[in-house]
């Protein structure tokens, strides 16, 4: 642990006008509310906050910031309060600490609703002073670096989950690459502790193999950039175990197909330096189509500039080059904690790099649940980005996937509410058309126009679905008022009474809603009965009295339903369904239906190559949807085809990994077999496209799986 007096040196190094009297005694202080307080690992408590303040120190943060991640626990884990803090330490600190302090005290429903709560409560401060997410950062870099000490493994998942969802993805917004790369290592080890193990151990044998083979293409490039009179800094390493299956996860690939394992960096002087040392080694080695990537002309959102390129290099090696300056290695590296002055009186949160947190705080406002809000925020966040133009040329970051109505909300939220059709390099195409790197999108918008609710299907930006969520809210509202009136109406007619207001009002407490129009709202979406009213109302209703069947309270869902399965939107209620065995379509597949005769709606993937056979019957086709999220429900069953090595323990090795991955084998055929493989068509019950994408990744870790697909047939 870091002694008081090396950590105010640290500070006072970088920072000579630092207030060293504050670092002192948010040291003294936290030591003493901290007490005797233990951590897992059974060091004292305290080291953690100033472990914290070493992390903040590395980066060179201002006083404030130390004196914060010294503080950051105290009002969370000890008796201290804000104001205590406020009259020691002043107003700015304690708005710091408020921002990272959790909502412990807070009485929530679930594990879920109180990881969105705190979210949403880092999201609104971090946006007043970015300095509170620095500090959140390094709290949850040293609790994932300490988090082996924690017993109850569940907790230990739950925590590396959070992290490789929500912080790591947070990190490289703000353009921490490092912290992020650690981030998440340190959960992928959590969370995938086998998968990392098998790439690690094939990284090693790689390495033995090619001996200091990281060294020579070092050496080679250093040299072939010096005879070309470019003064370079050449660095060389091995891509982390988490970016490799990320890659095998992303490129649908085994571990050999990887062109970029290993990746080098070269530091040069200046952006034209940047573009010779390019051309230099474009002109000796051979480039592996589509890996050069240009981000000096068009930097990434966080502000992230480098070239990338992919060549087969010295020894005959893919590899990846990234080629920068110094000042671009530092903002690379650090993000927002390398643009930092200590003398900056705020945490300013203003400049293109932000944009990204104010799209946050727009899916805030229009997020009905910290739940929806969490959700949204991860599709926000986790993602491959396209580079596209407005017809004025401004350029725009969108998620791979994104459509031509995702660029309309990313343009302004009103210009995706009235759009009505876009045009990608002057032709006019469908909204769900997926935007590629380079296009330019023309918004055509209406003020007649209103958001469909068949948007939310195929837009991938939370601010996009956001939007669409709360007009169909408030649309579906005005229908379920009307709807529960006319309910109403009819019931107490029918029991010879009028309706009035007046006589209602009294008692809206018995159904838990505020006013009239809300109880229309839940009689008429299904949660509350009209007979009950009546009853209410009326209690001397006798005959109302026997005949009401009080409803199980839970949502009305109108759709239809494969028995054992989450419903499918866009069918009438009480439609049989059934999954095609051709494609097995997942929670998470696009899909499509098809009505058959006597026997329902069959659900296929929009891919299925049965489709074609329907196409001289468009009336059977059906516009679904998977009415819930992916992961709920019960399990599904997914097809996989394997390429297995025939050799012993290789059959035991495919089934544990699949076990390992919390997947079910329901069946299990050889197709094919010979002296050196087997082929099977494998069906594993998994919750959802992602489950069986998990397993499939885990699979090409293994070096007996010579290959693995998802089956179509």
């Amino acid at each position: 642990m870091m002694r008081q007096f090396e950590l105010v040196e640290r500070v006072k190094g970088y920072d000579p006008g630092a207030d060293e009297h504050a670092i002192n005694r948010a040291y003294v202080f936290a030591v003493q509310a901290h007490g005797s307080q233990k951590r897992a690992s059974g060091d004292p408590y305290f080291s953690h906050p100033v472990e914290v303040a070493g992390i903040l120190a590395a980066m060179k943060l201002d006083a404030d910031s130390i004196v914060t991640g010294l503080l950051h626990d105290t009002v969370e884990d000890t008796v201290a309060t804000l104001e205590q803090i406020e009259g020691l330490f002043g107003r700015d600190i304690a708005r710091l600490v408020d921002g990272v302090t959790k909502l412990s005290r807070i009485q929530l429903q679930s594990d879920e609703t109180k990881q969105a709560e705190n979210f949403r409560k880092l999201v609104l401060a971090m946006s007043e002073d970015i300095r509170v997410l620095l500090v959140k950062l390094a709290d949850r870099l040293h609790n994932m670096r300490t988090l082996h000490f924690i017993k109850q493994a569940d907790r230990r998942r739950r925590i590396a989950r959070e992290t490789m969802e929500i912080y790591a993805p947070l990190a490289e917004r703000i353009g921490m690459h490092e912290m992020k790369d650690e981030l998440e290592d340190l959960a992928f080890a959590e969370l995938h502790p086998d998968a990392r193990q098998s790439i690690i151990q094939r990284l090693s044998f790689l390495r033995e193999q090619g001996g200091r083979l990281v060294e020579r293409i070092t050496g080679e490039l250093q040299g072939l950039l010096t005879e070309n009179g470019i003064a370079a800094e050449i660095s060389g390493r091995e891509k982390s175990a988490c970016s490799i299956w990320r890659k095998m996860q992303r490129k649908n690939v085994g571990f050999e197909q990887l062109a970029d394992i290993m990746a080098f960096r070269a530091v040069v002087d200046s952006v034209d330096d940047c573009y010779h040392a390019l051309g230099v080694i474009h002109s000796r080695y051979p480039v592996v189509p589509g890996r050069f990537k240009d981000y000096l002309s068009t930097p990434k959102p966080n502000g992230y500039r480098s070239l990338h390129t992919g060549v087969i290099g010295p020894e005959r090696q893919r590899i990846e080059v990234q080629i920068r300056t110094r000042d671009m290695h530092e903002v690379n590296e650090l993000g927002v904690a390398a643009h930092w002055s200590y003398k900056q009186g705020s945490g300013s949160t203003e400049g293109p790099q932000y944009r990204w947190l104010r799209e946050l705080l727009d899916i805030l406002e229009h997020a009905s649940n910290p739940e929806e809000f969490l959700e949204n925020t991860k599709l926000e966040m986790f993602h491959d980005e396209v580079f596209c133009f407005t017809p004025k040329g401004d350029l725009i970051a969108m998620p791979r996937g994104a459509t031509p109505v995702d660029f309309a909300y990313a343009v302004h939220s009103a210009v995706g509410d009235h759009c009505v059709g876009a045009k990608i390099n002057g032709r006019i195409v469908p909204l769900r058309t997926e935007l590629q790197n380079g296009d330019q999108v023309d918004i055509i918008t209406s003020k007649a126009q209103t958001p469909s609710p068949v948007w939310e299907r195929f837009v991938v930006t939370g601010k996009a679905r956001a939007r669409i969520r709360r007009f169909v809210r408030s649309q579906q509202r005005d229908q379920y008022v009307d709807m529960g009136r006319s309910l109403v109406q009819r019931a107490f007619k029918a029991e010879g009474h009028e309706v009035h207001e007046r006589l209602i009002e009294p008692v809206l407490r018995n159904f838990n809603v505020a006013t009239v129009e809300d109880l229309y709202a839940s009689v008429g979406e299904g949660l509350s009965s009209a007979r009950e009213l009546v009853l209410a109302v009326h209690p001397q209703t006798v005959e109302a009295r026997d005949k009401v069947v009080p409803l199980r309270r839970g949502r009305a869902r109108a759709s239809g339903r494969a028995e054992g399965s989450i419903p499918i939107r866009g069918l009438i209620p009480g439609m049989a369904v059934h999954y095609a065995g051709c494609c097995h379509p997942l929670p998470g597949d696009r899909i499509v239906g098809i009505v058959t005769t006597g026997k329902g709606v069959t659900i296929h993937t929009i891919d299925c190559e049965t489709l074609e056979s329907f196409s001289d019957t468009p009336e059977r086709w059906v516009d679904v949807g998977w009415d819930g999220a992916p992961g709920e429900g019960v399990n599904h069953v997914g097809r996989i085809h394997v390429v297995l090595l025939n050799e012993p323990g290789s059959m035991g090795n495919l089934t544990t990994i699949i076990g390992k991955n919390q997947g079910n084998i329901s069946n299990l055929k050889i197709t094919s077999r010979s002296t050196d493989f087997f082929e099977i068509l494998i069906d594993i019950e998994v919750q959802d496209v992602k489950h069986l994408t998990n397993i499939i990744a885990a699979l090409r870790t293994n070096a007996s799986v010579n290959s693995v697909e998802r089956a179509r047939a």
